[in-house]
């Protein structure tokens, strides 16, 4: 298995599921966004603009948990909606709540 070097420490590669889990995720949290403007839910959130680009978009296949919870928490998106609906691969639209 290849490795790489990330500051002093081992880095497996990610596995294509981890990759794909990763834009699932952010499928679901930019649906949740819906017309709510990047700049407004990063800043809600506590994050930078391109962070959460890149999480929308799957450059950020295994975000932090804390940076996780914050833009679920700032689109109005329940933890337990949010991991349901990445197990169960692209979300009902029911289930994803819209910003007003």
């Amino acid at each position: 298995m290849d490795r790489y070097y990330y500051w002093g420490m081992v880095r497996v590669p990610l596995t294509d599921e981890e990759r794909s889990r990763g834009e699932r995720l952010g499928a679901i949290l930019r649906a949740a966004r819906a017309a709510r403007s990047m700049v407004d839910v990063a800043l809600e959130a506590g994050i930078s603009v391109e962070t959460l680009r890149k999480i929308e978009t799957g450059r950020i296949p295994t975000p932090a948990f804390f940076t996780v919870t914050a833009i679920a928490t700032a689109v109005g998106l329940p933890l337990e909606t949010l991991q349901s609906a990445i197990a169960a691969g692209e979300p009902p639209e029911s289930e994803v709540p819209q910003a007003s």
